[in-house]
C-alpha cells in the first residue's frame, strides 16, 4: 500500500466513523458498492479522483480532506502569532 492509498483509507474510515455512519449507508449516500468501499478503506484498492469527489460530497467535506496527512499527536503545534 502506497502513502497516500493509506492515507485516504485512514480518512475515509475516519471521517465516516466521525459522522456514524456505517459503511453500507456511506456506500448508497456514494451511490458504490459497500464491499468497494470496504476495500477502499482497508488500503486494498486506489480510489480515482471521481471516487474521492463522490465520497466526499457523501461525506460534506472538501475532496482534499480525503487526502490530508493525519496529525501526529506526538508532534507539537505551530503555535499562532
Amino acid at each position: 500500500m502506497s502513502d497516500i492509498q493509506e492515507v485516504v483509507a485512514l480518512n475515509l474510515r475516519r471521517l465516516r466513523r466521525e459522522r456514524r455512519m456505517t459503511q453500507t449507508a456511506l456506500a448508497f449516500r456514494a451511490e458504490v458498492d459497500r464491499s468497494y468501499l470496504c476495500q477502499l478503506e482497508s488500503g486494498q484498492y486506489n480510489a480515482t479522483v471521481q471516487m474521492l469527489g463522490k465520497l466526499a460530497k457523501a461525506l460534506n467535506v472538501p475532496p482534499g480532506a480525503l487526502l490530508e496527512p493525519p496529525q501526529d499527536p506526538h508532534r507539537p503545534r505551530a503555535s499562532k502569532r
